[in-house]
């Protein structure tokens, strides 16, 4: 029996009682006029006057029962700081009006609770984001301070040797401050979806090919070697050709870095259906196993190499990784300590044009 049929019984139930009292009470009173069985006749007056309030009273006691457990619910809810969501066995989205509300009440505390989660996750990751900034933000702070000190107690008395490379490690670390930055500042926007793509048709490859160039006087002072392999096909793709530029430039400068003097770091394309996949593997000491879920979270820095100094700030691959999903991708890392590292990504082909069109005459 459902809910709704329920209180149109009740209704029914509360209708006959009132109407019974009413014929009792009439009864009574024409008893009285008659005056016959007067003291009977009150006593009967007040019996069916009574049962009446008592019937009345339990059937909306029996019907507002839900009612005072949706309040009680609700309490509980704000008491709980809103994390913890009402679930009431009895509502259902089928039912009557008090069963559609508890469904929905319950519906939408679940919701303010993810809400809440979420929002205290990222409250969480924004103190760890600042906490980190803070740090890398301090290092090169103190490192141009001083140096500038030193430059202004022994202006004048330095040689100009030592004078240019006290101003050379002070660029370097205006040049290191500028690019956390402009890092920090693309990570929000990305991750506040305020990223417009401007996706064009280009060739993949003449874009890595210029990447690598780019890289190559870098990896060679580090004593790395950059080689790409393209094949004879050149597959395009449809993609926002600046940020492809950025992912593929924060990639092999990953690799370049984690590479040993001596190293290798290769570039390869390969067309897998209608996706275009990119590899990009150096051979470093590679990563262990327990680190590999934790690479693209911002800041994370695995010890890659024995006795290596963590300096660069971990925003790199927490970039790329976002930019490769906006463009309906995804971004994997395989590696094992000793055999290096490869980071594998896809983007979207091109659509292909045919081979060969049919003759139009006129």
């Amino acid at each position: 029996m459902s809910r709704s049929l329920s209180a149109r019984l009740g209704l029914m139930l509360m209708g006959l009682f009132a109407l019974l009292a009413a014929v009792l009470v009439a009864t009574s009173q024409q008893m009285f006029e008659l005056q016959r069985l007067p003291h009977l006749a009150a006593e009967l007056a007040l019996g069916s006057i009574a049962f009446t309030l008592a019937a009345a009273l339990l059937v909306f006691h029996f019907f507002t029962r839900r009612l005072r457990q949706l309040e009680q619910a609700l309490d509980r809810f704000g008491v709980a700081d809103l994390i913890a969501p009402v679930r009431l066995a009895w509502a259902r989205p089928d039912g009557d009006e008090i069963d559609r509300l508890a469904f929905n009440f319950g519906a939408l505390t679940l919701r303010i609770a993810e809400q809440l989660r979420m929002l205290e996750r990222t409250d969480r990751e924004r103190r760890e984001l600042l906490a980190n900034v803070s740090h890398d933000l301090r290092t090169p702070l103190a490192s141009m301070q001083g140096y500038l000190e030193m430059l202004l107690l022994r202006h004048g008395s330095l040689p100009p040797e030592e004078e240019r490379n006290y101003l050379e490690v002070a660029a370097k670390h205006t040049e290191r401050l500028g690019r956390l930055v402009n890092e920090l500042f693309e990570l929000t926007k990305l991750e506040a979806d305020r990223v417009e793509l401007q996706k064009e048709v280009f060739p993949l490859a003449e874009l890595a090919q210029d990447v690598a160039q780019k890289l190559k006087l870098r990896a060679h002072t580090r004593g790395v070697e950059i080689v790409t392999h393209f094949g004879a096909a050149s597959p395009s793709v449809t993609a926002d050709i600046g940020m492809v530029e950025r992912v593929l430039e924060n990639l092999i400068d990953n690799a370049v870095r984690h590479t040993p003097e001596g190293g290798k770091v290769s570039v390869d394309l390969a067309a897998v259906g209608e996706r275009v996949e990119v590899c990009v593997a150096d051979t470093g000491r590679g990563i262990a196993a327990s680190d590999l879920p934790y690479v693209f979270d911002r800041y994370y820095r695995a010890d890659r190499t024995e006795g290596e100094k963590a300096t660069h700030a971990g925003l790199g691959l927490a970039i790329t990784q976002r930019i490769v999903a906006l463009h309906g991708g995804a971004i994997r890392v395989e590696s094992r300590i000793g055999e290096g590292t490869r980071f594998i990504f896809d983007l979207p082909a091109a659509p292909r044009w045919p081979a060969a069109r049919e003759a139009v005459s006129f």
